[in-house]
């Protein structure tokens, strides 16, 4: 195929008008410290630059936006409407950045990593304390592991996987069941000495989670145990807070069996009523593909707290 001048010129003009109209980093931070600090003798100090040279990054910035960023009053400077919008657009902009360049320069040379999303205190009281035993299995593997209360779009999210509950919010993504969650009401032990050792439930004050105000009501239903009021008591967000609170002699916590393992094991906990019959949750591993198909650190993340979950339920 033979091209002449007006196709080579037709093909540069399609190449420019592609790039992307983002103007210099040294332009954005310039704006973006004399924005935080309301003025450009600040910003060049902390940008080690002079005066001068941030007052032109940033008349060339507002030159290539076309618009007018700082409003000049004799001396001084401060920032247009359209200035602070974009201020706070840069600003996060710029700390993303930061973060991931950060996150990148502290991955090891040799090995991987994999993001994992889930639930807070799945994270601290199931996942975290067996995470050692992963890492021993394979030390070239770093997880990383982030906060997510609710069900989000994986795709596209930076993560590689994520541990939740069944939702159906999860749609297309295959999901891996792991453990099963039943509230059983616990204590600490001097709690009832202080009470008696035959106070009944009823006389004890009780400690809520705030999202699930019917727990109480429910476990009495089912187990046949005696609520003269179940609403009564303390409220908390989060299973983590009713256990410290629980732990702390504050009153008795419904709270997943699975999240206390060790501290009833411990006898730092007790739980002399019945568990609840109920399964008030289901928790699973979330992928965006097959297990077989995904690159090798999620999978072999994925088999093993595959594992650990069949140990836990059988154990």
């Amino acid at each position: 195929m033979i091209f002449n001048q007006a196709d080579f010129e037709s093909i540069l003009i399609g190449e420019t008008s592609m790039r992307r109209k983002i103007p210099s980093s040294s332009a954005l931070q310039a704006f973006e410290a004399a924005a935080r600090h309301g003025s450009f003798a600040r910003a060049a100090e902390e940008l080690a630059r002079t005066e001068g040279a941030v007052s032109r990054q940033i008349a060339r910035l507002e030159a290539f936006l076309g618009a007018v960023l700082f409003e000049r009053v004799g001396n001084r400077v401060r920032l247009a409407p359209n200035g602070a919008r974009y201020a706070a657009q840069v600003r996060e902009t710029l700390e993303r950045l930061e973060r991931d360049s950060l996150y990148l320069m502290g991955q090891p040379s040799e090995g991987a990593s994999i993001e994992i999303a889930a639930i807070p205190t799945f994270a601290t009281r199931w996942l975290i304390p067996r995470l050692k035993r992963f890492q021993n299995k394979h030390p070239n593997i770093t997880v990383h592991i982030a906060e997510r209360m609710e069900p989000f779009l994986l795709a596209g999210s930076g993560f590689d996987a994520a541990i939740h509950f069944e939702h159906p919010a999860w749609a297309g993504m295959h999901l891996h069941p792991l453990l099963e969650e039943v509230l059983v009401p616990v204590c600490s032990p001097q709690l009832l000495e202080d009470a008696g050792a035959h106070a009944p439930l009823d006389a004890l004050p009780r400690l809520h989670r705030r999202q699930n105000p019917h727990a109480w009501q429910i476990y009495a239903q089912e187990t046949g145990v005696t609520l003269t009021n179940s609403a009564i008591g303390a409220r908390y967000d989060l299973h983590s807070m009713l256990i410290e609170a629980a732990l702390a002699g504050l009153g008795v916590a419904l709270v997943p069996r699975l999240y206390v393992g060790a501290e009833l094991e411990q006898g730092r906990l007790v739980t002399p009523w019945p568990e609840g019959k109920t399964i008030a949750k289901n928790f699973c591993l979330v992928l965006p593909e097959r297990i077989e198909l995904s690159e090798g650190p999620v999978r072999a993340f994925a088999t093993w707290i595959l594992d650990e979950a069949r140990g836990a339920t059988t154990g």
